[in-house]
């Protein structure tokens, strides 16, 4: 891994990966539904649509989008709630035109009048799209319902509202906030020599010497009047999340957090998973997982629901979250977690565009940088006894929050008892 500041401040972090012919290139920039106010939640990732639409030499989607076919590449974007990304993944021998489309796609945007209108239909399609998803809307619940009223807990896509009515001018201004040098990271992995990389970066991203212009508020303490947030919706399978807050990305503690997750209900071995599912036939699918934030962090389990047994399934997943707390995990479940993590990091980071992604949010949110063995160094240190103690850290009467989508109508009242 190696690292180069640019006067302007823009970071350039390369990992050179043996075996391998392709380069992925990822601007990631501190952006996101973080940096929103309720007026322009959405504007994140509306922005991250409007990147494609052309610039200076590639001049609409269609020229943008050739240059990449035409040699086989891949290109992609996402926004989440701290960051944004744009990527393109390439031949090593085909370099030169993922640096070039990247620059003239961020440095000069035009963001044309005619195609906000139609990236607008676009949008408001992914937004119902996702409406009529309950397995991505009880997500969108359950951070509500554990992050309140406020950017934590609203989703990137924004409000239909807001979607309707964003125009040219709110594009322009957040890109002029936000997407600034000191607010950036370029972060390149595959085939690729460093010095090269920042020769092409110094070429093509002209970003200038500008500041950003805003930062996220810290998170406020938020208490729902009610633990349990029930969308009423004709289903054939109810559809759940219940977890609690955890431990931030930064935190000593976020392996510990991780290892617990997948002790839980990280893989088709674990708890939720032989238990829930196999021995009690209450689901179709469950999982456990962790959102990691700079300065917060979630445990929660996902599952779909038998509907007439939502209960069982509530007070199932409960009883696993309250055995981990009661009793240490054994040595051998231990051992098995870990060597699952550290294989799934291994098997993940083999590719260039998921290196690219680990270095980049590392140096854009850490105040420290790991490499790939100081992160298995970490996880290998984890111990029977942090598990369980940060279990009961996180797992404390009144923690728990249920999000739920299904034909549930007026049961809050009786699934909160089974919280409490």
């Amino acid at each position: 891994m190696k690292v180069t500041t640019l006067p302007n401040k823009l970071k350039i972090v390369t990992q050179s990966l043996p075996g391998t012919e392709s380069i992925t290139c990822l601007v990631l920039a501190g952006a996101g539904s973080r940096y929103e106010t309720r007026e322009r939640n959405g504007l994140s990732h509306f922005l991250e649509h409007m990147f494609f639409k052309g610039g200076e030499k590639f001049k609409n989607t269609k020229e943008v989008s050739e240059a990449i076919d035409s040699i086989g590449g891949e290109f992609n974007a996402f926004t989440g709630k701290e960051y944004a990304g744009y990527f393109v993944k390439v031949a090593a021998t085909h370099a030169d035109i993922a640096f070039e489309v990247l620059s003239d796609m961020l440095v000069h945007a035009k963001f044309p009048a005619e195609e906000i209108e139609k990236e607008r239909g676009v949008i408001l399609e992914e937004y119902n799209m996702y409406l009529d998803t309950p397995m991505y809307q009880v997500g969108w619940n359950f951070e509500r319902l554990l992050f309140g009223d406020q950017p934590m807990g609203w989703d990137q896509i924004g409000t239909r509202e807001n979607i309707s009515r964003f125009m040219r001018d709110d594009f322009v201004k957040y890109k002029n906030e936000l997407y600034q040098p000191d607010n950036l990271v370029i972060a390149v992995a595959g085939k690729c020599e460093h010095a090269a990389v920042v020769a092409q970066v110094e070429k093509f991203f002209n970003f200038g010497e500008g500041k950003k212009a805003s930062a996220w508020k810290p998170l406020e303490e938020f208490a729902p009047s009610m633990p349990v947030k029930i969308q009423d919706k004709k289903t054939e399978q109810g559809h759940l999340v219940l977890g609690v807050r955890g431990v931030a990305a930064e935190d000593p503690q976020h392996w510990t957090q991780r290892i617990l997750a997948i002790i839980l209900g990280g893989n088709m071995s674990s708890r939720m998973f032989l238990k829930v599912r196999e021995e009690q036939g209450l689901c179709y699918y469950i999982r456990t997982s962790t959102d990691d934030y700079t300065d917060a962090g979630v445990v929660s389990t996902s599952a779909g629901v038998d509907l007439k047994r939502l209960p069982l399934a509530v007070a199932a997943i409960r009883a696993e979250y309250e055995k981990i707390v009661a009793e240490p995990v054994s040595d051998e479940e231990l051992s098995r977690a870990k060597e699952f993590l550290k294989g799934k990091l291994t098997l993940r980071l083999e590719d260039s565009e998921e290196y690219a992604h680990l270095l980049g949010k590392q140096f854009l949110l850490y105040a420290q940088q790991d490499e790939l063995a100081e992160i298995f160094a970490k996880i290998d240190a984890v111990s029977a006894t942090d598990v369980q103690k940060l279990a009961a850290e996180i797992f404390v009467p009144g923690s728990l929050r249920l999000a739920a989508i299904g034909p549930f109508e007026g049961r809050e009242e009786e699934l909160a008892k089974l919280l409490r």
